[in-house]
């Protein structure tokens, strides 16, 4: 099994980049955090996950240990195949991932892009111990504020992973409201 590529970026693309190592040239999938930070002619190290199937051999790289580790958890969720545990991991950190599933909050999984409301509850019925400790969001209501400011910034265009950066860059100290944590949200934007 390979688990770590370790090389030259040979070039990127939206979703993919090939990584020169020891004359050969791998093709990995990659989450757009990934693509955002290699520069072909650069060395680069991914954690990896190889999916074998009868036709292909598939690499999925990414950052960390910790965002392989999900995408290998995501994968056994009946009903979710390696491109939209890809899009999960691309579209949502593993913190936002780790609250989702502690605050059960299925709307998180539903907002990615190809994820229905039936394989978001899957998820979550998949997930559910595989994290230890309290959510960093404390109280129901905080997290239904966060969940309609997230909602109201992707209704904007945002993205949710920039809709997320915008939540997670909010003081604890600043009103629990919508209004007051949306202008906040939107105060990161234009920084």
């Amino acid at each position: 099994m390979i688990s770590i590529i370790k090389g030259t970026v040979q070039s990127c693309s939206e979703k993919e980049i090939i990584i020169m190592t020891g004359g050969i040239g791998f093709d990995v999938n990659v989450p757009s955090s990934v693509v955002n930070s290699a520069l072909p002619g650069n060395s680069i190290c991914l954690f990896v996950n190889l999916i074998v199937r009868e036709d292909s051999l598939t690499l999925y790289g990414f950052n960390t240990s910790e965002e392989r580790d999900i995408f290998q958890m995501l994968l056994g969720v009946n009903g979710v195949g390696p491109r939209a545990a890809l899009s999960i991991t691309d579209s949502l950190n593993i913190e936002t991932i780790r609250n989702a599933v502690l605050n059960e909050h299925i709307e998180t999984f539903s907002r990615v892009p190809g994820i229905g409301k039936k394989t978001a509850q899957k998820i979550l019925i998949h997930l559910q111990g595989k994290f230890e400790g309290e959510p960093t969001y404390k109280t129901s209501s905080s997290m239904d504020t966060d969940s309609m400011v997230v909602e109201a910034l992707t209704n904007l265009g945002y993205s949710v992973v920039e809709a997320q950066a915008a939540i997670q860059s909010i003081s604890p100290e600043i009103e629990d409201d919508v209004s007051v944590k949306l202008k906040e949200a939107l105060r990161f934007f234009s920084e």
